[in-house]
């Protein structure tokens, strides 16, 4: 299974490699793969495996894991809730829709997605230039240390769909509940896949 650093390394760029492809492939069922079969779709080798636990993307599992089964409203709100020391997130489109809130308000959510837009919008210029760091995470800061966040902005993309995680306070993102975001979309997105 991904550890979240995985799924940050596996889901953070809009064209993935062929390293981020295999990994992602780790969340596309209704729970986690056998290894021989995620190695076999994946064409990779166990001596590959063992680089990829080495890395902290992978970790073994003693027993498989069931994927989330409820409906994507249902827990997006409580899982991104759990990725913020404040318990207050927001997850927009790269189009700066609002998908899922918690412990903001509504509106105070739109204006956080729209700025993810923003975000998007002026990175995608970067990247044409030729500066690819900016597609990486935002953070603002209150305190001259810079030591914990205000608000941080995650981008990340399944499937080709941007996304923006809004976290408020110290960002929790290694947590298994970063791994049960990304797991719930993908499956979402593979339910609704057409032919």
């Amino acid at each position: 299974m991904l550890t979240p650093k995985g799924v940050l390394r596996a889901f953070s760029n809009v064209q993935p490699d062929a390293s981020a492809l295999a990994l992602q492939g780790l969340l596309t069922g209704e729970r986690s793969l056998e290894t021989s079969a995620w190695l076999a779709k994946a064409g990779m080798s166990s001596s590959q495996l063992d680089e990829l636990v080495q890395q902290l993307w992978v970790q073994r599992l003693q027993r498989p894991l069931q994927g989330p089964d409820s409906k994507l409203d249902d827990f997006l709100q409580h899982v991104i809730a759990s990725l913020s020391g404040e318990r207050r997130a927001v997850l927009a489109s790269e189009s700066g829709f609002c998908l899922a809130r918690a412990g903001v308000e509504q509106d105070d959510a739109d204006v956080l997605s729209a700025a993810a837009a923003a975000y998007s919008e002026f990175a995608s210029k970067q990247a044409r230039r030729g500066w690819s760091g900016a597609s990486h995470f935002v953070s603002f800061h209150t305190d001259p240390e810079f030591l914990l966040p205000s608000t941080a902005f995650v981008p990340f993309w399944v499937d080709e769909a941007g996304y923006w995680l809004v976290i408020f306070g110290e960002p929790l993102l290694n947590s298994p509940a970063l791994v049960e975001l990304l797991w719930g979309i993908k499956a979402a997105g593979t339910r609704f896949a057409t032919g």
